[in-house]
């Protein structure tokens, strides 16, 4: 338990500096995470050296001078670079070549994606396109939050239809109806609670469901 804990609390190296990449580095501060930001627009570096703990300027492309910042001692490393395929790709697979255990990149498009696959990048991250299709959901429907999995499969957060509204989980039967599961649901001023077959959904609520993305939309659909 220990060691799992001293590894999730390592620091995390963030290369690139652009919208995604200072967005990644101050979330992780905002959970603890140490973080060093590896930048190599001088005026970047400058920008953000009182935002984030350790800013350096280096060219990431180059594998000596990620060497001689200490990349190598790193177990987590993410590519925010996006703008260059090229820069992207050498800095994943400079980091890879160093040992690094865990590389996340940005990638733009899906042959960007392959390339970094090829080389040996562990996650790749499509967040333009991830996006898009989140603010999709969320324009078209009910849904407040919107999280789609591999296999089809999403969570989201949303108000309840009406005909869950004033009924307990039991009484309205959302799976055999709609197909989809109930796994929470927050009411204002409470804490969230899990589902229950006696937990009763009331108007100003706001529930967690889960299930096939196509049979939530229609759930969606029906609030």
């Amino acid at each position: 338990m220990g060691d799992r804990r001293q590894q999730r609390n390592r620091p995390v190296l963030v290369v690139g500096l652009g919208r995604f990449g200072i967005a990644l580095a101050e979330q992780l501060m905002a959970q603890g995470k140490e973080v060093l930001a590896v930048e190599r627009h001088r005026g970047l570096v400058q920008k953000y050296s009182d935002t984030l703990t350790h800013v350096l300027e280096a060219d990431a492309t180059d594998i000596e001078a990620l060497r001689q910042i200490g990349a190598d001692e790193f177990d987590s490393a993410v590519v925010g670079v996006g703008t260059s395929i090229e820069s992207s790709v050498l800095i994943a697979v400079n980091l890879v070549d160093l040992g690094v255990r865990h590389v996340w990149a940005k990638a733009i498009n899906p042959t960007h994606g392959k390339i970094l696959k090829r080389i040996g990048c562990h996650h790749v991250i499509y967040p333009e396109h991830d996006a898009g299709v989140r603010a999709a959901h969320l324009v078209s429907g009910q849904m407040m939050d919107f999280i789609k999995f591999d296999d089809d499969f999403a969570i989201v957060k949303m108000r309840p239809p009406k005909d869950l509204q004033g009924k307990t989980i039991d009484q309205c039967q959302p799976r055999r109806r709609h197909g989809v599961n109930v796994v929470g649901v927050k009411s204002p001023g409470k804490e969230f609670v899990y589902a229950q077959p006696d937990t009763l959904v009331s108007p100003g609520d706001t529930i967690i469901v889960s299930g096939d993305v196509t049979k939530l939309e229609h759930f969606a659909e029906s609030a």
